[in-house]
């Protein structure tokens, strides 16, 4: 029996450019946290929002899932300053460490800065702040970075092992 070429691999789409996307729409953006064009710029990316409600757990703090959504933004948007033009990057892991609760009405401020670029991963840091200046939270990260062309037909049909 002949064996079938293997279905091409899902490629990201392109992504916007930082300005746009700080106005943009996107899961940062549903969760009620911005990007701030202001206080970001290549290899670092700010973003802010305030606790409200619809963030807190059933112990009236913060949830993790919030801490973890801003920080991987922030991270995320902070490789974005580095990719050039036809590439697209994604998360491939995250690490994230809570180290004190925000309350409602607390505005928090992450941090994200890129600590290297390679051609196909970028690994980044991110720090989440109160109002304060304290530190609520600390994550890293590496993302994995696609062109968007798609493969050759010769390197699609080769086998992967």
């Amino acid at each position: 029996m002949p064996r079938r070429a293997p279905e091409p691999e899902p490629r990201p789409t392109p992504l916007p450019n930082l300005l746009a996307a700080s106005r943009g729409h996107g899961f940062h953006t549903e969760v009620g946290f911005q990007i701030d064009p202001h206080r970001s710029g290549h290899g670092y990316v700010t973003v802010t929002g305030k606790v409200e409600p619809r963030h807190l757990n059933i112990n009236g703090v913060v949830h993790g899932g919030v801490y973890a959504t801003i920080l991987d933004t922030a991270m995320g948007a902070a490789v974005i300053t580095h990719l050039n033009e036809g590439e697209t990057t994604a998360t491939t892991s995250l690490y994230v460490e809570f180290l004190r609760a925000a309350r409602e009405g607390e505005t928090l401020t992450a941090r994200g800065d890129v600590l290297r670029r390679g051609h196909h991963i970028a690994f980044a840091e991110g720090n989440l702040y109160g109002e304060d200046g304290r530190r609520y939270s600390q994550a890293r990260g590496t993302w994995y970075i696609w062109s968007h062309e798609p493969p050759s037909p010769e390197a699609a049909a080769r086998p992967r092992h």
